[in-house]
């Protein structure tokens, strides 16, 4: 087993985590591959989206169950939906306050109150963002982004946070 003081030193360098704001429980359970995802969103070069704040929306629990990381062979699938939300705050001239949710497990996700059974954050593909600008404008500028033709996906806006999604198809709510 790792001691926390070997594990945050796993984490140094460019791929800029501090487990230490983690709960140690999620931590443990996620092991080798928090440090291997960790290193594949920093090589994404987001430029106003940390690994830290990815990593925190995982690292969830709902009552007696925790959220994970996706599958490795899903990784990629958060990529474009990663660069949209980069560009979101280019436009806004402004970056992301957080991500509250990202990837959710099947059993975490039928514990998130309002969560679809078909949620998009189930298939790696979903963000649940809150920048330092209205939801107005935030989904205002993804739409923007939309019918340029950079992405297809859908964008909800809520009181508190904007979703935004890579899920194929064009739907607003």
């Amino acid at each position: 087993a790792t001691s926390p003081s070997q594990a945050i030193s796993l984490f140094s360098g460019s791929a800029n985590l501090n487990i230490t704001e983690l709960p140690n429980e999620w931590v443990r359970r996620q092991g080798a591959d928090l440090h291997a995802y960790a290193r594949y969103l920093s090589a994404l070069r987001l430029r106003h989206i940390t690994v830290q704040q990815v990593i925190v929306s995982h690292a969830k629990r709902k009552g007696s169950i925790w959220n994970n990381l996706p599958s490795r062979e899903n990784w990629h699938f958060m990529s474009e939906t990663l660069r949209v939300a980069d560009e979101i705050s280019v436009r806004l001239g402004t970056s992301v306050k957080s991500v509250t949710s990202a990837f959710r497990s099947p059993s975490y996700n039928a514990r998130c109150p309002g969560a679809k059974p078909n949620s998009c954050h189930k298939e790696n593909v979903a963000l649940d963002l809150k920048f330092h600008a209205s939801t107005w404008a935030v989904a205002k500028a993804a739409r923007n982004i939309r019918e340029e033709g950079k992405f297809r996906g859908g964008i909800g806006r809520y009181n508190a946070f904007t979703h935004v999604d890579t899920r194929g198809y064009n739907v607003d709510w």
